[in-house]
């Protein structure tokens, strides 16, 4: 006969129990966990350098993780620890001032103490019931946002969700449950439309494959040189669609595009969906969502007196903060919004808040309890009633809660504001450069896209040759081409430890005989990236010319 109290497996039991938060007070253990985590912080520390990546950089052979297979016996905590850490070996750091990436931010300490916490206690946001008080900062963060970004907060209601591809789900799926009501319950009984810029994300397709739309029921309207969408263009479209029959689902306004920051007018859209939808008598009103991941951050500057300007920013960057506070204006006006937290909002990934302007449309999406009959048996805010997720993670709200309170408005304009003039100086260096040129020059972001040429290149002419000459083919192409060499070398400097690190687009627009432009990226979004560091990634890329064969 077994003997329970001295089996094996109680004496792993007890070693795998200190592997563990313990669930009442041990300060001895607590202190074990903490002295454990800030070794693994040590170990990621020492890797850091001049570079802006942890360690240097190797190439990464995935084949050989096929290999891997889970051991008999646990390992100790301490060594799995630093085998963790070396995961992380050539990651980028995205807080290095020579990190200009693509649109991913440093996460601020708070954030990530909110995340470590979510982590350590596990709520799970589908209920109340299985997160108490946490469920709280979900909501009070939808609130702070509606207010922010001009929605009335409390007829507003908001909830996080898995990326922008999923706040821009949640937008088309709402109007298409409002163009063709019971379609969750009965299935797509007939063909629906989702509208959207032609330099929109690609979201879009992956919405419009997920709910059966069919990616060629995404239909694109081109866009204007500032990568914003045509209005005559949308106009017409729309009518064209309503004409035909189709029911439009959704008409997606981009309010901050991935590549040039280009601002969709969200207000004019909105009366233009009004005016239609009472010229042709439409039963439903094409839902308006705004794809503002990246935008809604400069709502901060919504009420900001320009002219006084009590922050000093320089006057080229009051005109460019100015200037998107401007455009993103008719915010307010749009049915749903997505916002992330983990792109302009200073958080780890992910951080994505749905908002709906009129909480009464969550109810198109609401299933019955008892569909669900072992939830909801306890509290009153019940989110897992509409979500498509069942477990959430309560890491993004409880972050970007976090990083809300730890900058306020005017840490966030702070931020925002030297990272436009860091762009701005950017754009004026490229701009001053006889071998560069900048593609978003009205562009009043951080992003900057921009060309480099070999020598004999009229940079004033060339980008209008490029975009609108079809005899000037083979040279795009061939530009297409240097870029990319310059690219590639740049690239490598950087992960060297002799220069900036920056990205690439393959396809900033398409010219209008139909060839790709590509551009080298800048993103900054480092908080401590200073003109040195500007400076040092035009000469950089000077520097690359004669190296290109």
């Amino acid at each position: 006969m077994s003997d329970p109290v001295n089996a094996p497996f109680r004496r792993i039991l007890e070693n795998v129990r200190q592997a563990f938060p313990q669930p009442v007070s041990d300060r001895k253990h607590d202190a074990y966990v903490a002295f454990t985590v800030l070794r693994a912080l040590d170990e990621l520390d020492r890797r850091k350098s001049n570079l802006p990546t942890l360690g240097l950089p190797e190439p990464v052979n995935h084949g050989n993780a096929t290999d891997a297979r889970i051991a008999a016996d646990p390992l100790p905590l301490e060594d799995v620890t630093a085998q963790l850490a070396e995961f992380l070996d050539g990651m980028f750091l995205w807080g290095h001032p020579r990190s200009q990436v693509n649109v991913v931010p440093p996460a601020s300490v708070a954030s990530v103490i909110a995340v470590l916490l979510a982590a350590i206690y596990n709520p799970n946001l589908v209920s109340e019931e299985s997160s108490l008080r946490v469920a709280s900062s979900e909501v009070e963060t939808a609130a702070m946002v509606a207010d922010l970004v001009g929605f009335d907060p409390e007829r507003a209601a908001g909830f996080f969700t898995f990326g922008g591809t999923g706040a821009t789900l949640y937008g088309v799926k709402l109007g298409l449950e409002k163009a063709l009501p019971g379609s969750r319950e009965h299935g797509i009984t007939e063909k629906a439309v989702l509208v959207s810029s032609g330099q929109s994300h690609y979201a879009r397709l992956s919405v419009a494959g997920w709910l059966g739309l069919g990616e060629e029921n995404a239909i694109q309207v081109r866009t204007r040189l500032d990568n914003a969408i045509d209005l005559e263009a949308l106009e017409s479209c729309l009518r064209k669609l309503l004409e035909e029959g189709r029911r439009i689902a959704c008409i997606i306004a981009t309010a901050g595009t991935t590549d040039a920051f280009g601002i969709d007018n969200v207000g004019a859209i909105v009366e233009m969906r009004d005016r239609l939808a009472e010229e042709y008598r439409l039963d439903y009103r094409p839902h308006v969502h705004a794809d503002a991941v990246i935008g809604w951050a400069w709502s901060v500057f919504k009420d900001y007196d320009f002219e006084r300007n009590e922050l000093g920013f320089r006057p080229r960057t009051v005109r460019a903060l100015a200037k998107a506070c401007h455009d993103l204006k008719g915010l307010d006006r749009a049915d749903s919004i997505g916002v992330d937290f983990h792109k302009t909002g200073f958080c780890p990934y992910i951080s994505t808040l749905f908002l709906t302007r009129d909480a009464g449309d969550l109810v198109l999406l609401t299933r019955g309890r008892e569909k669900m009959p072992y939830l909801y048996q306890t509290g009153e805010y019940h989110p897992g009633l509409w979500t498509l997720e069942t477990s959430r993670s309560a890491a993004g709200p409880l972050a970007a809660w976090a990083n809300l309170k730890l900058l306020g408005k005017n840490g966030l304009r702070a931020l925002l504001g030297h990272l436009v003039e860091m762009a701005e100086v950017l754009r004026e260096e490229l701009e001053g450069r006889a071998p560069t040129t900048v593609l978003n020059g009205n562009n009043v972001g951080t992003v900057t896209l921009f060309r480099v040429y070999p020598d004999g290149i009229d940079t004033f002419t060339v980008k209008e040759r490029e975009r609108n000459d079809p005899a000037y083919r083979d040279k795009l192409c061939e530009h297409n081409d240097y870029n990319r060499k310059i690219f590639e070398l740049v690239h490598a400097d950087a992960m060297a430890g002799h220069g900036v690190l920056i990205s690439m687009t393959d396809c900033y627009r398409h010219s209008t005989y139909g060839e790709p432009i590509n551009a080298l990226k800048s993103y900054i979004l480092s908080p401590f990236a200073d003109e040195e560091n500007v400076r040092a990634l035009v000469d950089n890329v000077i520097a690359a010319r004669p190296r290109v064969f």
